[in-house]
């Protein structure tokens, strides 16, 4: 049993009994005595004070544990490693997911979109997406020719089943005559 006061001519020389220290509140490779006096070897393997620490266990990897103001905590944060992500329509917009990305992950054009984006899809003096167009816009015509007499009536000049474009409208004379009438006179007949 250890000494814990001591006291010489009526005098405490030495008084431990009030002592707080305990071998968990010791640091770890420390050496003290108890207030009973006997000697502590320190476990506590603290080595800095984290109550001002700001992280947030939303901010540390998931089941990775830190110290922060004064406590053991456990992260929250997915670990995504490698997300890649595809966009399909011109609109298309890909979130990049709450949590850790490991730098290698991707996000591009889905790949039959991409397909599309050839110099023969595109106008000609137009660029997307870094391909310049080729397209003149009449490739694929199958252009038809139409004759149209004028009449009184509106008239809606359209290419026929199996062709996709008009080459040539030729709209012919307004139809005029004249005759001689029962009266003497000339009768104009317009249309």
């Amino acid at each position: 049993m250890g000494n814990s006061k001591i006291i010489y001519g009526g005098k405490v020389l030495m008084d431990l009994t009030s002592d707080t220290v305990t071998a968990d509140k010791l640091l770890e490779g420390f050496t003290a005595h108890g207030k009973d006096g006997e000697p502590i070897e320190g476990t506590c393997t603290f080595d800095s004070d984290t109550t001002d620490a700001t992280a947030a266990v939303a901010e540390v990897l998931k089941d990775k544990t830190f110290y922060a103001r004064g406590a053991k905590l456990t992260g929250t944060m997915p670990n995504n490693g490698a997300v890649a992500g595809r966009i399909s329509t011109k609109e298309g917009v890909y979130t990049v997911p709450l949590g850790y990305h490991d730098g290698s992950g991707t996000v591009g054009i889905d790949d039959a979109e991409k397909a599309k984006i050839i110099p023969a899809n595109i106008r000609e003096g137009i660029s997307i997406l870094g391909v310049d167009g080729e397209m003149s816009g009449s490739e694929g015509m199958k252009p038809q020719s139409k004759t149209v007499t004028p009449s009184t009536e509106e008239q809606v000049v359209t290419a026929d089943a199996g062709y996709n474009c008009l080459s040539q409208v030729t709209v012919g004379a307004i139809p005029y005559a004249e005759s001689p009438n029962s009266a003497g006179g000339t009768t104009v007949t317009i249309g």
